[in-house]
């Protein structure tokens, strides 16, 4: 008998870097932004088997909601997305490419979001022989937004939240007044913390490297309101914090 162990390396909104990366396979990229008509409704993600044996890798789609605290898995792939090929066994060392083709409705009204999960599938051992085998998935972000327009980011609340441990951070409302989706890694955070008497204790900026670096890349989806909390350490819990976002434009 053999044991199956799964690891799973979720790109999200938070995902932290452009490559996906584990012992035994190399996903990028892990954020496709597509659109609904036009060259761009196709992207290829390239898998590449670090593994010293061949590699079995199945693709699987599924919609996302996009809920105050995150997204929310609804294990419910509705057909929007093509990806071929959907099964491959990729040899050592080599790299294989999956189209993802957006075939949904072409008038969206509103951003529509799915993972898809590249999943590494068990391999059939011979008859009587047992092994433990580690199977990695990673799950691959795809955004689609209506045509024409631009996010609406905004800071509409902000407020100190400590973790139990003495730890401090600014916990913010952001939201999106536009049907098409942003990410807050492509504008500035500002920064302002006072302490119980109004004394400017903190003032940091971060731009959108640091974002993407420090925190991901801050999907906000079309009419979405949701709570970020900052990787910005506070000098009290006392006292008020101001954070605003700005896009450079």
């Amino acid at each position: 008998m053999k044991n199956l162990f799964y690891r799973s390396v979720a790109a999200v909104c938070l995902a932290t870097a452009p490559i996906a990366q584990a012992t035994a396979m190399t996903v990028q990229p892990v954020v496709l932004d597509l659109q609904t008509t036009g060259r761009d409704m196709s992207q290829v993600i390239t898998v590449e088997n670090t593994f010293a044996t061949p590699l079995p890798v199945e693709l699987q789609v599924q919609q996302l909601v996009l809920t105050e605290d995150g997204v929310k898995l609804t294990g419910v792939d509705p057909g929007d997305l093509l990806v071929y090929p959907p099964q491959a066994l990729i040899q050592p060392g080599q790299t294989q490419a999956f189209r993802v083709q957006y075939v949904g409705d072409p008038d969206l009204t509103e951003s529509r979001h799915y993972y898809i999960t590249v999943a590494q599938l068990p391999v059939k051992l011979p008859e009587g022989q047992s092994a433990i085998q580690i199977l990695y998935n990673f799950q691959v972000l795809v955004s689609i937004g209506p045509k024409g327009g631009k996010p609406a980011l905004a800071v509409v609340g902000s407020t100190i939240a400590s973790d139990g441990a003495g730890h401090s951070t600014p916990l913010v409302t952001v939201r999106n007044d536009s049907a098409n989706y942003g990410y807050l890694s492509q504008g500035k955070l500002r920064v302002v913390a006072r302490d119980a008497g109004g004394k400017e204790v903190l003032r940091e900026t971060l731009n959108g490297p640091e974002i993407q670096q420090r925190m991901g890349f801050g999907l906000i989806g079309g009419h979405q309101v949701r709570k970020v909390r900052l990787p910005v350490e506070l000098p009290t819990s006392a006292g008020t914090v101001e954070v605003t976002f700005s896009t450079g434009e």
